[in-house]
């Protein structure tokens, strides 16, 4: 049915003209304007007198087009509506067929009209990861080569002069940058499950780098310091001196959350703030609280000069001393609110989202990320995270572990699984780990022999061949299950763990197994998702929405025009 509309009416019309699909960067054109009738009466209100009765004329029955331009030019709306009503028709059907070409006009458009808007808009950080190994043997001029630390502090990576109009971030404006949409940042990773055990990145605080072990189970962030230090491991770096006046109080709130679960009482009348961290491994660090500048180049061009709370490690002891003969301290990025992300985030400075992707090869570069806008829109597989009462850590639940088409737990029950970059190696329950032990006896004979002269895991074969490679052993190991979710699913999702994810290749070139008896590790009935069987996948976790995610990647660093910081080479 045609519109019918009064003689006596205006018609205002706004024309949206998208520009041709081989040049976008012409942008689109929006014109406003208002038809009438020549008699129209200019004082009489467009809405007031609507006529249903309204007769189309004669020209809208003849399509001639030398009528149709006559039309136009005596100011008839009628045939002008007509058209514009088909190409709102055309727009909209080649919106629904190109829907991501509209969006990017749009995004287009709204970029042009506020260059400001445009460099606060919503970006990520990427942490870069190295190999522990080579990180003593890095030249100085190598570092100078990649980072350059000027007179006032303020971390410059060589790609920020061929930025357009980097903004800085600072303390102070933390309140203005909370306003905007948050950043990401992304920090190059690397390290080895074996010989070295760990992943590690890089943190410029106040005008030093510091290679900090990367530990998603851990809360707080701390660095070896000169308090002066009592028991220190002589570290990547040269310690850590702490600020004058810069000590955390006891009465602060961050404070309060790291002593509520130490086993001393919280001090509220005490002028700094105390901790005491111990490990799985019984190791520990004691130390104090404090505060610097933490120097982090955003995705959107910037560069957020915060200061952050950190712990100053002026005692360690036990096993974690000898991974400090490669590294200056720990970086906390659980959930805890005196974790990193969660103190950028408090800050509007980035989405409380965190990802990481360990490299597989000894010579690969992998990354972290700290926000939402590098994490991939597809192909990831995401499941509720869960709650815990009183730990911060990365969870979900698994309802089966299977070896093949073996179940690895024949009760049934619902157990966790717990993303934990700190451990090595992943860790089964009791009986989930003999269930695997006694299902891989089958690879004695096919061409392996256990060899338990090779003390490097608790598993070992020799291989009767050559061995290049993990893909080597493919042929004689079955993927590793793990069912998420409830048990009651009739979708459920899937964890696979392949044979490269759960096997390494020891120093006398057998193969070892990978997991570990995990009886005394956590509570003894959570499997523990070490570096062995992160390696080589994408691995977020969403603290916005509760979710973890994953996904198979090659870890090369997320490929995006608008961020070209060069990673560090190990």
């Amino acid at each position: 049915m045609e519109p019918q509309v009064d003689d006596q009416r205006a018609h205002a019309v706004v024309i949206i003209t998208l520009p041709p699909s081989d040049d976008p960067s012409q942008g689109k054109t929006i014109s406003a304007f208002t038809l009438t009738d020549h008699h129209y009466p200019p004082e009489t209100h467009p809405e007031d007198h609507p006529n249903p009765n309204f007769q189309p004329g004669p020209l809208h029955q003849n399509p001639d087009p030398g009528l149709w331009l006559s039309d136009l030019s005596t100011g008839s709306p009628r045939l002008v509506l007509s058209l514009i009503a088909i190409s709102l028709l055309a727009i909209a059907f080649y919106a629904s067929v190109f829907p991501n070409t509209v969006q990017m006009f749009r995004v287009y458009d709204e970029r042009d009209r506020d260059d400001e808007a445009n460099r606060r808009e919503t970006s990520s950080f990427v942490f870069p990861v190295y190999h522990k190994l080579g990180a003593r043997a890095i030249p100085d001029r190598k570092l100078a080569e990649v980072v350059d630390v000027v007179k006032s502090g303020i971390l410059v990576e060589s790609i920020d002069q061929e930025l357009v109009n980097p903004v800085k971030v600072n303390d102070a404006f933390s309140a203005i940058a909370a306003s905007f949409d948050s950043s990401t940042t992304i920090l190059p990773v690397g390290g080895d499950v074996y010989p070295n055990g760990l992943y590690f990145t890089r943190i410029l605080v106040g005008k030093h780098y510091f290679y900090l072990d990367i530990d998603t189970g851990s809360d707080l962030t701390w660095v070896q310091c000169d308090a002066p230090c009592r028991s220190c491991a002589k570290g990547a770096n040269q310690l850590y001196t702490p600020r004058k006046g810069m000590l955390v109080r006891s009465a602060e709130s961050l404070c309060v959350e790291v002593q509520k679960n130490q086993m001393t009482q919280h001090c509220e009348d005490c002028e700094q703030c105390d901790y005491e961290i111990e490990y799985a491994d019984l190791s520990s660090s004691l130390g104090v609280l404090t505060k610097d500048e933490f120097h982090i180049n955003l995705h959107n061009g910037s560069v957020a000069d915060l200061d952050i709370v950190f712990g100053c490690g002026y005692d360690q002891q036990g096993l974690l001393l000898n991974t400090l003969v490669k590294t200056d301290g720990i970086l906390g990025l659980s959930r805890a609110k005196i974790s990193l992300p969660s103190q950028l985030a408090s800050r509007g400075i980035i989405s409380n989202v965190i990802g990481h992707c360990l490299p597989s090869d000894l010579n690969g570069e992998g990354y972290i990320i700290m926000g939402s806008d590098l994490v991939p829109s597809h192909g990831i597989t995401w499941v509720p995270m869960l709650h815990h009462s009183h730990l911060e850590v990365y969870q979900m639940q698994v309802s089966k572990v299977s070896y093949g088409n073996g179940m690895l737990s024949s009760d049934g029950r619902v157990g966790k699984v717990l993303f934990d970059t700190g451990s090595s190696y992943t860790y089964f329950p009791n009986k989930a780990y003999s269930h695997l032990v006694k299902s891989l006896k089958e690879v004695s004979g096919l061409g392996l022999t256990l060899d338990e002269s090779d003390k490097t895991l608790p598993i070992c074969w020799r291989a009767d061949f050559v061995i290049s490679s993990l893909s080597d052993f493919k042929r004689f190991f079955r993927p590793i299950t793990l069912q998420i979710g409830s048990k009651w699913w009739i979708i459920s999702k899937k964890l696979v763990l392949q044979p490269e994810d759960h096997l390494i290749i020891s120093k006398k070139g057998n193969v070892c197994l990978g997991i570990l008896d995990g009886s005394s590790v956590h509570d003894g009935s959570t499997i523990i998702l070490g570096d062995v069987s992160m390696r080589g996948h994408l691995i977020v976790y969403d603290n916005v929405k509760r979710r973890i995610g994953w996904m198979r990647s090659d870890c090369v660093r997320p490929r995006d025009s608008d961020f070209n910081v060069p990673f560090f080479q190990g």
